[in-house]
């Protein structure tokens, strides 16, 4: 099965977010908002694996707002992070980037999704009026 660029995207991200935790618990010795950032960094890449296996494109689309949500919860222990002065401002810059391409990404999806799904249900609701 061939991956989706997000998902292989957002499991890439999630390694990142495994290697930022380890550093902020083992080096900054900070240990509330590295368990925040785990689960909502990690959960991005959970929700969409969960997506793959959707039993319908609204539960699809439901996973894929989870995501999309998890990436602005992530964003913003980011930016909690960097002004707090637990991480510096390239450290900053370069994780942050790649949660904004996974937000944009995952922004694309919902709209497109959104749309296919109600343009299915006027095309339904049209077949069953023409009965």
């Amino acid at each position: 099965m061939t991956e989706s660029i997000t998902y292989i995207k957002s499991e890439q991200f999630s390694v990142r977010i495994v290697k930022l935790y380890s550093y902020l618990k083992e080096k900054k010795k900070e240990f509330i908002i590295s368990k925040q950032i785990m689960r909502s960094g990690t959960s991005i890449a959970a929700n969409l694996a969960e997506a793959r296996r959707a039993i319908s494109k609204s539960d699809f689309l439901s996973k894929i707002y989870i995501s999309l949500k998890e990436t602005e919860e992530t964003s913003q222990w980011l930016r909690l992070l960097k002004n707090s002065g637990f991480i510096n401002d390239k450290q900053f810059t370069s994780i942050s980037a790649d949660c904004d391409e996974l937000k944009r990404l995952l922004m694309s999806t919902t709209k497109t999704t959104s749309r296919n799904l109600r343009t299915s249900k006027l095309s339904t609701l049209n077949s069953k009026l023409c009965e």
